[in-house]
């Protein structure tokens, strides 16, 4: 994979052309930045900067002002390759508060494998409507505890939504060990690019280790083959670091989500 041809294909067709991921949110182009701006429970954010070191600080201030003026927490999506060279310097000292850095992985479709293999008793469940939703829910704060449990009614509330307004841009899937949701995972589709997103996946301790998270992998691989998508791309934690590469997935950049909560 040429990465330097893949990375430049990344930035303008998932940032500087972003669509929105969510009904009730738009994307807009505000001078020299492309941001989200949705309800609570959506993604509020900076997806593209076009700023050097003259700009940044203004740029910075004014999104500072305007997402404040809404009432809305809202992340600045930082990636390792984006300038200035101390962006993230200028975001702290601004007031944002950085959150643990993600690799950004990327493989091509073709190369992946297709076919899950799910340990004895677990099985995958297509989520279409609310019940789906609130497995998904569950499954998620079973794998990251009850801490998170905002995070998952939030993650729900926007799951529902675009299931149910735009079916075409999101796949969901719960594992099940039996009546039990013990994982779950969704696939972000972006119409007209290359690209489809993998987010999710998070698994319950007792569950972890056996092959769940790359069965889920496989799962949305073969719909993105299906559905004529080129490349999947995950924001990879360290803990699934390790198993992406071994399925295939190269690091592209690293991304730092910097959050302002006003």
């Amino acid at each position: 994979m040429d990465h330097q041809t893949v990375l430049a294909a990344y930035d303008r067709q998932i940032r500087r052309d972003a669509q929105t991921d969510s009904p009730g949110a738009r994307v807009e182009r505000a001078g020299a930045v492309i941001r989200q701006t949705g309800a609570p429970h959506d993604w509020n954010g900076v997806h593209w900067a076009d700023v050097d070191a003259a700009t940044a600080d203004s740029v910075i201030a004014e999104q500072v002002r305007y997402f404040t003026a809404a009432g809305r927490e809202f992340e600045w999506k930082l990636y390792s390759h984006d300038r200035p060279a101390d962006l993230a310097d200028r975001l702290r000292a601004a007031g944002f508060v950085a959150e643990p850095p993600e690799t950004v992985m990327v493989a091509e479709v073709a190369d992946l494998p297709t076919e899950p293999e799910l340990p004895e008793g677990v099985r995958l469940l297509p989520v279409t409507d609310a019940s789906g939703v609130r497995l998904m829910a569950d499954a998620h704060d079973m794998a990251f505890g009850d801490d998170s449990a905002g995070l998952g009614e939030r993650l729900a509330k926007r799951v529902l939504t675009q299931l149910t307004e735009t079916p075409d841009t999101i796949v969901a899937v719960v594992a099940m060990a039996g009546d039990e949701p013990v994982s779950s995972a969704r696939m972000e589709l972006y119409p007209g690019t290359d690209f489809a997103g993998l987010w999710g996946g998070g698994t319950a301790p007792k569950w972890r280790g056996k092959g769940i998270y790359r069965a889920l992998t496989a799962h949305r691989a073969r719909i993105a083959a299906e559905r004529g998508y080129r490349y999947l791309q995950v924001d990879a934690s360290d803990d699934s670091r390790p198993i992406l590469r071994r399925l295939g997935f190269e690091p592209l950049s690293v991304t730092t989500p910097f959050v302002y909560a006003p």
